[in-house]
């Protein structure tokens, strides 16, 4: 790996209804995410910048993702304030099970909610 590039370049988040996953987080996130069909993946897109070289990526729904609480744990960009996001997680069908809490004056904040298809995810933000 280059050391200018970014250790994360894609991420996939399983769904069991893609429509449900895609309407909870963009409920919680307050966006909207394309919907697509790619080699029998039904795919929900976060917001992306093509060629940016930022990271970004899709909720997925196909016979090889498994939604889960166990395994490779991903933080989303919480920012400015994880607060606004995990307050709206429980009224959007999810479960908090870590609030929002201090890393250390650096490095900001961190939650951890379950989303709607079973899948344990962290919120990053500064405040």
């Amino acid at each position: 790996m280059d050391a200018t590039t970014n250790a994360l370049n894609w991420f996939e988040i399983p769904a069991s209804d893609i429509d449900r996953a895609k309407s909870f987080y963009e409920t919680i996130f307050g966006i909207e995410m394309q919907q697509m069909e790619m080699m029998g993946m039904h795919m929900a897109m976060f917001p992306w910048a093509p060629m940016s070289g930022k990271a970004s990526g899709a909720l997925v729904q196909s016979d090889m993702h498994t939604p889960s609480t166990d395994g490779a744990l991903i933080y989303l960009n919480a920012n400015p304030d994880l607060a606004d996001a995990l307050g709206k997680v429980e009224s959007a069908g999810g479960q908090v099970v870590m609030p929002k809490t201090q890393i250390d004056e650096e490095t900001g904040y961190m939650a951890f909610f379950i989303d709607t298809e079973g899948n344990k995810v962290g919120l990053h933000s500064g405040n």
